[in-house]
C-alpha cells in the first residue's frame, strides 16, 4: 500500500467545537477539539510542533517527506503547497483576516500567505458566514474598531452570507471573514497559520496581530466594499467546485465512484457514501469520514462505489 489512511490530528485552539469531527471521523477523535489538520506539514503559529501530522506508523509526515520528497511529492514539487483541515464551528469564530503572499514575504518570512476555501459538509438551518465588508471602510475606522474591540460595529459592516451543505466558497487573503456556528466544513488553504484577529476579547485572547503590532498587521486587510456580484464570483459552480481565482493557490475537485484520479500528491476527504480506492499498489475501503493522503508514488487511482470524495492538492 502507498496511500495512507490518516489518524485524527487535532491541535488545541481557542474556540469551541461541537463534537462534529468525532461524529464524522472513522478513527478516534477528540469531541472538544474543533479542528483536524489533515496531512499537515504546517505547525501552529509560534507553537511548533503542534499541528504537524503523524502517520499511522508514528512517523511525523514532514520528516517522512523530507527523507524521500520525490516519492511523496513527485519530481516537480518542493513542498505539499497546501494545508487541509476539518473545521467544526461550535460557536461563531472571530472576525479575522489572513495576509496575502506579498505581505507574508515582506513581514513574515514566508512565500505563502493564506488564501483559503471552504466546502460545507453539514450546516444547521440558517447557517451563515461573514465575508468581506459591505461598504468601504477607512483605515482609521477599522483601527478604532479593533482598538476598542467594537465587535458589533465590525460585524454590522460585513456581508452575512447564508451557507448550506454542498456549498463551496473561496476566501481570498485579505478578506475579513468569520465562520458562523453550527457548520462542519473541509477547508483548503495555503500552508501557513497566519491570522490577524480583528476581534479577540471574547475568545480569551490578549491580541491577534502575529507579533507585528496592529499598526502594521491591519495593512493586510481588504477594506473595500464587496458587493453581491463580487461575492458571487467567490462561489463554485456546477461545472467546477471552486472559481478560477482559486487555481493560483490550490486545486479542489468533487469526485464520485467511477472517476479517475491522476497521479499527484493530494489529500482525500470522503464526505458521503462508501466504496474503494483502487490503484496498481492500492485497494482501500472508503466510507464517509475517512481522510487519506495520496503520495505521488501511488500513481493513477480509481474511485469505485457509491462514494463522494473531495480531492485537495497544490495548484498545478
Amino acid at each position: 500500500m502507498t496511500v495512507e489512511t490518516l489518524p485524527a490530528n487535532q491541535p488545541e485552539t481557542f474556540y469551541r467545537g461541537a463534537g462534529r469531527i468525532a461524529q464524522f471521523r472513522n478513527v478516534p477523535a477528540l469531541p472538544d477539539r474543533p479542528e483536524d489538520w489533515v496531512g499537515s506539514v504546517t505547525s501552529r503559529f509560534g507553537l511548533a510542533p503542534s499541528g504537524l501530522s503523524t502517520l499511522a506508523d508514528s512517523r511525523v509526515l514532514a520528516e517522512a517527506i523530507a527523507a524521500d520528497p520525490r516519492w511523496w511529492l513527485g519530481p516537480e514539487r518542493a513542498d505539499t503547497g497546501v494545508l487541509v483541515k476539518l473545521l467544526d464551528a461550535g460557536q461563531r469564530l472571530p472576525l479575522h483576516v489572513h495576509p496575502d503572499r506579498r505581505f507574508a514575504t515582506a513581514h513574515l518570512a514566508s512565500p505563502y500567505g493564506k488564501t483559503e476555501a471552504w466546502v460545507i459538509v453539514s450546516a444547521r438551518p440558517d447557517a451563515y458566514v461573514h465575508l468581506g465588508f459591505a461598504r468601504d471602510v477607512e483605515a482609521a475606522e477599522l483601527a478604532g474598531w479593533v482598538d476598542g474591540q467594537r465587535t458589533e460595529a465590525m460585524l454590522a459592516a460585513t456581508n452575512r452570507i447564508p451557507v448550506a451543505a454542498g456549498d463551496a466558497i473561496l476566501c481570498p487573503a485579505g478578506l475579513p471573514h468569520a465562520i458562523g456556528d453550527g457548520i462542519l466544513l473541509v477547508e483548503v488553504q495555503e500552508p501557513t497559520d497566519f491570522s490577524v484577529l480583528l476581534e479577540y476579547e471574547g475568545f480569551g485572547l490578549a491580541d491577534g496581530h502575529l507579533g507585528l503590532g496592529y499598526d502594521l498587521a491591519l495593512q493586510c486587510v481588504d477594506r473595500s466594499a464587496w458587493t453581491p456580484s463580487r461575492l458571487d464570483e467567490l462561489r463554485g459552480t456546477p461545472a467546477r467546485l471552486l472559481p478560477e481565482a482559486a487555481d493560483e493557490f490550490f486545486a479542489a475537485r468533487r469526485l464520485y465512484g467511477g472517476d479517475r484520479l491522476e497521479c499527484g500528491c493530494s489529500v482525500l476527504v470522503v464526505v458521503a457514501g462508501s466504496g474503494r480506492l483502487i490503484g496498481e499498489k492500492d485497494d482501500l475501503p472508503l466510507r464517509r469520514g475517512d481522510t487519506l493522503l495520496v503520495p505521488y508514488a501511488a500513481g493513477p487511482l480509481l474511485l469505485d462505489g457509491q462514494v463522494e470524495v473531495i480531492r485537495l492538492s497544490a495548484s498545478a
